[in-house]
């Protein structure tokens, strides 16, 4: 499909990669021997960085083998510490897209991830790895926070149509030639997509690749008049993967969705949606005061709807009692195996009934690790889902004593995203 034409403008490229050559082989090492840890190696590890070091001697960078990468990819996942859904790391199916290099290549690569990611509605974990930065500059990369987002159209007297989350995105790509959609909550946004040897290039999605789910409620027929949907997929696609000091700024990647991510975030937050109102004023609750916990009430029937309209649309999506159990067995696997895992206690616990859940009641140890999603600048959200914290990231924990590690013997050892 061709672009809307390029325009020059608006979008700078992204600083080059890690160019200090004894940090960068620095990086290349502690990467090897994780591979050579875990069996990910094509040959013997020396051989194997002695090619690395002249590489990177002679250009500035070097080359990750296709084995490399695709590990590199699924470590980085498992490393996300903001994620709860990381038993399924292994299984993310990483396309290896480095030869892709004009926008159209990419577009086209995208929608094929929508496609394939979707797989008739029984999600998938997709990754489709472009080209990475190099010595002399950036890579490819795709500005859409996730390859599927509703506008948000600025109208008179600050009043927003669709997601006031995009607005920004929104003026920008009307700006490089976007006529907008239809107007409604829920207009598709066209790809924002950027190589190193063409300016900023806008790509529509076709229908068939971007799926949605009308949301309904089981007990609530009235629902249904509300008019809202969701797309079924969260693909991130503007987060930077780094494996050994290489960063790939155009990867992205997608898990299933978990439903308070969007029944308690996407359309709740008062800088989101903001539906809770509409939703209690339908169901006749007294809103004089938050003492009749009408904000409760309302969010818990948003979220029955959402995972009751999945279900019945044949699309994959998770709860988040489930994903707070599979968690914990992901930790007792990641244990048995003699690794720590990385976890942000602010954004482990689920939006909703945090304290019912079994990841609310324990600590975590949070460490940075490599290979790593890198959020973009100025940003700090999961590296699968795309969200800020529940809790706004203020809280590290239940009470202020002081944590103990994953790994430590506590009693209580411990997988859209978006989720696997």
């Amino acid at each position: 499909m061709p672009g809307y034409g390029a325009v020059d403008g608006g979008c700078r490229m992204a600083g080059p990669a890690d160019t200090d050559i004894s940090g960068l082989i620095a990086r290349a090492e502690e990467f090897i021997r994780l591979c050579c840890s875990e069996n990910a190696v094509d040959r013997p590890p020396a051989d194997r960085m002695a090619e690395i070091r002249h590489e990177i001697r002679q250009s500035g960078s070097y080359v990750h083998t296709a084995r490399e990468l695709a590990f590199g990819a699924r470590v980085a996942w498992r490393n996300s510490s903001r994620c709860i859904g990381r038993l399924y790391w292994p299984s993310l199916v990483v396309r290896d897209l480095r030869h892709v290099r004009t926008a159209e290549g990419i577009h086209r690569e995208c929608v094929e991830h929508l496609r394939l990611a979707y797989n008739g509605g029984r999600i998938r974990p997709v990754i489709s790895v472009f080209a990475a930065d190099g010595p002399d500059g950036a890579g490819p990369r795709i500005h859409n926070p996730q390859l599927i987002r509703y506008a948000g159209y600025r109208g008179p007297g600050g009043r927003i149509t669709g997601d006031p989350a995009t607005t920004d995105l929104t003026d920008r790509v009307r700006a490089l030639g976007w006529p907008g959609g239809p107007g409604t909550r829920f207009d598709v946004l066209p790809l924002l997509v950027h190589t190193p040897t063409e300016p900023p290039r806008l790509f529509d999605l076709p229908p068939d690749a971007v799926r949605e789910v009308p949301l309904r409620h089981p007990d609530h027929d009235w629902f249904a008049e509300l008019g809202l949907r969701w797309y079924a997929l969260p693909v991130i696609s503007d987060m930077v993967l780094e494996i050994g000091g290489i960063r790939y700024g155009a990867a992205p990647f997608n898990g299933w969705y978990m439903g308070t991510e969007i029944g308690a975030r996407n359309l709740v937050d008062q800088q989101r949606y903001d539906l809770l109102p509409e939703i209690a004023d339908r169901m006749a609750l007294d809103r004089s005061t938050d003492r009749t916990l009408w904000k409760d009430r309302a969010l818990v029937e948003l979220n029955v709807a959402v995972l009751w309209s999945f279900q019945q649309s044949g699309v994959t999506i998770t709860d988040h009692h489930t994903e707070s159990e599979r968690f914990l067995r992901h930790l007792r696997r990641e244990e048995k195996a003699g690794r720590t895992v990385p976890a942000d206690w602010s954004w482990i616990v689920p939006p909703v009934s945090g304290g019912v859940t079994p990841v609310f009641h324990r600590y975590y140890d949070d460490h940075e690790s490599s290979p790593a999603f890198l959020p973009p600048p100025a940003t700090g959200r999961c590296p699968v889902t795309g969200h800020a914290p529940a809790t706004g990231g203020v809280r590290n924990g239940p009470d202020p004593q002081p944590p103990v590690s994953v790994g430590a013997n506590t009693g209580d050892s411990r997988d859209r995203i978006a989720r696997p």
